[in-house]
């Protein structure tokens, strides 16, 4: 994929009406209603106070939640309006709908430096089915489409990369900034480069690993992946979570990594449970010898001290998916070691969204990373060196 796309700094924008996609799938309170947290929001304000200041009109676009094409006052945009409004101190226009009558009279009116939020996009079912008349239709209202939405540019849905096909389109700046960050971790990245990788299962990072095996330095795996990797090589892991069906592929795993001159470090201890609950006793255990009836759920401290390690002698280090079950603070400090040991490091580090990022802002770490990921499934599949609709439409600079 290429990663050289134009960005809102690559174009000029005064006196232009810009179609902005952002990702505003907020959290909200199920019995309130009320967001729980504006961080998809106030991501997006860079972006938009840099069109405002320059005198462009924006008209916002996202989806919330999952209405499935139906109309649901329950996942109205109008509670992120009301918010993005607050933040920037300013009005933000709310239309009634989409691409309907209202949105087009507001959109219309329109001045530079004003700002208009849009009604849920996945309310019209023609949003995820990347129907072109739909697409069309959003485009109409504006001379240029800047996706901003990095969270859902592995699909190709009408506001993000539909409207591409009738408007000159660019990124901005979360979009630029995870093109230069991980694009350039991946293509140039300073070395050694180590990748740690985590979570429950193998199957959610087969092509993460098959890519970034042509590109570390260094592979480290834990969370309950690792299991996997350690049954193959004969080891007994009690009741741990294992993908059977996948230990052959974890094995040609390890012999391309060592064809390859690529270190895997697996875990050696862990911290093992008779049951998945906090309230478990637990036992530090060799990670290779699990008693039968318990399980692994958090790599053990002698694992989590070689990682750390490893982190402080690299350049560059990309992070996906935490050590062990980190929701449960008895199954929390592998993950907490890696993420203090990552802040404290003077490598390029890069965190991956979803868990691992949560993490992060869980630990108040997030200014200590250079760059945390807005993406989620998005993530991975730049990961693994798919490309992205929405970044594969946008302008090569």
């Amino acid at each position: 994929m290429n990663y050289n796309k134009k960005s809102v700094k690559d174009i000029d924008v005064k006196g232009k009406k810009i179609l902005l996609r952002c990702d505003f799938n907020v959290p909200l309170d199920k019995n309130t209603g009320a967001i729980t947290d504006d961080g998809r929001i106030t991501s997006s304000l860079p972006t938009i106070t840099y069109l405002l200041s320059r005198g462009a009109a924006v008209i916002v676009c996202s989806h919330l939640g999952r209405p499935d094409g139906q109309w649901n006052p329950k996942l109205s945009l109008k509670v992120a309006a009301d918010r993005l409004s607050t933040l920037l101190g300013k009005p933000v226009i709310m239309s009634k709908d989409v691409i309907g009558e209202d949105a087009q009279r507001l959109s219309a009116a329109l001045r530079p430096g004003e700002i208009m939020l849009l009604e849920n996009l996945r309310f019209h079912k023609e949003e995820e089915k990347n129907d072109p008349a739909f697409a069309k239709a959003l485009a109409g209202m504006a001379d240029i489409f800047v996706d901003d939405a990095f969270g859902t540019a592995h699909r190709a849905h009408a506001s993000t990369e539909g409207v591409s096909h009738y408007l000159p389109a660019v990124g901005g700046f979360l979009i630029d900034a995870e093109l230069t960050q991980i694009g350039g971790a991946l293509d140039s990245p300073k070395r050694p480069f180590i990748a740690i990788l985590g979570g429950s299962k193998v199957s959610d990072k087969l092509g993460v690993i098959v890519n970034l095996l042509d590109k570390v330095d260094a592979l480290l795996i834990g969370g309950g992946m690792a299991f996997t990797f350690i049954k193959a090589c004969g080891g007994s892991i009690g009741k741990s979570i294992c993908e059977d069906d996948k230990l052959d592929y974890t094995l040609d795993v390890l012999n391309k990594a060592k064809n390859r001159g690529v270190r895997i470090l697996l875990p050696v201890d862990a911290v093992a449970a008779d049951k998945f609950s906090n309230d478990a006793e637990t036992l530090v255990v060799d990670s290779t010898a699990i008693p039968d009836g318990m399980m692994g759920l958090d790599i053990g401290p002698e694992s989590a001290k070689t990682f750390a390690d490893e982190i402080h002698k690299a350049g560059t280090v990309i992070w996906n998916g935490p050590m062990g079950v980190f929701e449960f603070p008895k199954f929390a400090e592998g993950t907490h070691t890696v993420a203090i040991a990552l802040a404290k490091s003077n490598a390029i580090s890069i965190v991956g969204g979803g868990d691992s990022a949560a993490a992060i802002r869980q630990y108040g770490l997030y200014d200590q990373i250079t760059h945390v990921s807005t993406g989620g499934g998005a993530t991975l599949e730049f990961l693994e060196g798919k490309e992205l609709p929405g970044i594969a439409c946008l302008l090569d600079k």
